[in-house]
């Protein structure tokens, strides 16, 4: 039987990055995985770390490179290359990009290409709002055919009221629950 094939894709939630990449190493060891960076996260050193040390552990935990290009995800639908498509983290300009149709960058285009095919999108969010400017925008996700939520909570209610981030422990369930067509529940933490 052949491996499921996962397409990672991670956009710029970079104080996340570390729970991505412990889901990167669990799923790598039972799957085949093809690591995504949106243009930003293959850019941009933060505090939260270099990005080509992440790049290199997708590709060295993957055995794959990693794709970093409008580019390079196009043929991602039209080959049928994956089996699903995890997004973690998707940052609330990704959930805005994927809600209103907008592909101009690695992650937005291996969605789209992915999406043609009818197979599913898992999106873990993480946004510092939204519960506010962003909530439109999740609430679209939300009710759009194949994409589906890793269930969220507010991570630190009092002093980040409008942030929402995604129990990246359940990324593998919701994942198993979308490849059958269902929402995992609850989905609010």
């Amino acid at each position: 039987m052949e491996k499921l094939r996962i397409g990672l894709a991670l956009t710029g939630s970079f104080c996340t990055f570390e729970k991505a990449m412990a889901a990167a190493e669990r799923l790598c060891k039972l799957y085949d995985v093809t690591p995504i960076l949106s243009e930003t996260s293959a850019s941009t050193d933060t505090r939260f770390g270099r990005a080509q040390d992440f790049l290199e552990r997708l590709e060295s935990l993957s055995g794959k490179t990693v794709i970093r290009t409008v580019e390079q995800a196009e043929p991602i639908g039209p080959k049928k290359l994956l089996d699903i498509l995890i997004i973690a983290p998707c940052t609330g300009n990704t959930v805005s990009k994927l809600a209103h149709g907008i592909t101009d960058s690695s992650v937005t285009m291996a969605a789209k290409a992915h999406l043609r095919n009818g197979r599913p999108v898992v999106v873990a969010v993480s946004s510092n709002d939204a519960l506010s400017a962003g909530a439109a925008n999740l609430g679209a996700l939300m009710a759009r055919r194949n994409i589906y939520l890793v269930p969220f909570r507010q991570d630190d209610p009092v002093n980040k009221p409008s942030s929402l981030v995604a129990e990246f422990s359940l990324i593998e369930a919701t994942a198993a629950a979308a490849l059958e067509g269902r929402q995992i529940q609850p989905m609010l933490l």
